[in-house]
């Protein structure tokens, strides 16, 4: 793909969002979603091959589907109420229509079989404004309609997407996989405090993003797509495959580290809406995404691949790569629990 096309088409991607977040209207705002979704394709076809024509295809039908459900639930409230404005009151029906749509669109738990088929099709650069880009926009409009939302709706789509993501990441040997269900349980957590806390729900996007943009950063220094490439990245830059099995257990949400954070307060803040089914089948569907990450980083620390490197210790001398955003990030993705009594403010 050419610079100028590749910069307009991805200038198209980024308005399209900011679109979304800054309308109170909502045609513009499906307008924004139309825009990015159509931009975005060209963006999965980078490399013309069958694995991403068919990855784009499904990806296409999906947010076709979700973006026609959404004008569904507008036009539903529209004959409501008689205005286009984002109003407080939605239908109830037309918030529903609206919630389901955001949920496609997010990939939440049932409509989450395309995020792993559509991340593991494409290049790892197109996966990655997948599953952090491509999520803000949906979530934008969620935290607007949150007062509207019916619990019964969203909740139990949460706590399926959790289990989903830390289910379904199990027996998974493909690392685009591996962070395609992460994605799902991270949406499934931020569906749950949406209702209770909205802007806890920002704070863990924000996390969410930091360590997924990490991760995968490491992941394309390496050149790594499975766990048996990411296990013999050890002759030749040992360093930074112990960063990444670092950040694996900070996605899953290990303490100390800064992935523990969002799920800690979510916890805390559902227990003090008096809430202790939902929490606590919050946490012991997290251990499964806890689980698959401690075996990869397991499969990967303590066990040598059969290498045919005889110079085991080119990673010294290797300084052809260099890497200037990566250290900030790896320091905020993994060492940011001591700032938490400072987040405590969006309680």
């Amino acid at each position: 793909m050419k610079p100028p096309i590749f910069i307009t088409i991805m200038s198209t991607v980024i308005l399209g969002t900011m679109i979304v977040l800054t309308s109170s209207h909502w045609l513009m705002t499906w307008i924004g979603f139309e825009m990015n979704m159509l931009a975005i394709i060209p963006i999965f076809m980078k490399k013309s091959n069958p694995r991403a024509t068919e990855a784009s295809t499904k990806y296409l039908l999906t947010q076709a589907t979700a973006s026609m459900l959404l004008m569904m639930g507008i036009i539903i409230n529209l004959l409501h109420s008689g205005q286009w404005m984002m109003p407080k009151d939605l239908n109830p029906m037309a918030s529903a229509m609206i919630t389901v749509a955001l949920a496609m669109k997010l990939g939440l738990a049932p409509f989450h079989f395309w995020v792993p088929e559509v991340t593991q099709g494409i290049p790892m650069s197109s996966g990655l404004i997948l599953l952090t880009w491509q999520k803000i926009a949906p979530l934008s409009v969620l935290y607007q309609i949150s007062p509207t939302i019916n619990p019964n709706l969203l909740l139990p789509m949460a706590i399926t997407s959790v289990l989903v993501g830390g289910w379904g990441g199990l027996n998974q040997t493909q690392l685009r996989k591996i962070l395609a269900y992460s994605s799902i349980a991270h949406m499934g957590w931020m569906a749950a405090i949406t209702l209770y806390n909205p802007t806890m729900m920002l704070l863990n996007l924000t996390i969410y993003i930091i360590m997924t943009l990490t991760t995968f950063m490491l992941f394309m220094y390496n050149s790594a797509t499975t766990i048996l490439s990411l296990s013999q990245t050890w002759n030749k830059a040992p360093l930074i495959t112990s960063l990444i099995l670092t950040l694996m257990l900070s996605l899953g949400g290990l303490p100390p580290l800064s992935g523990f954070i969002p799920k800690w307060m979510i916890i805390q803040e559902l227990t003090k809406n008096e809430m202790i089914i939902m929490p606590t089948l919050l946490a012991i569907t997290a251990l499964l995404n806890l689980y698959f990450y401690m075996r990869l980083t397991y499969t990967t620390a303590l066990t040598m691949f059969p290498s045919m490197n005889n110079m085991k210790m080119k990673w010294q001398f290797d300084n052809t790569k260099k890497m200037t955003l990566l250290p900030p990030l790896i320091i905020i993705s993994t060492m940011m629990i001591p700032l938490t009594p400072l987040l405590s403010i969006l309680d």
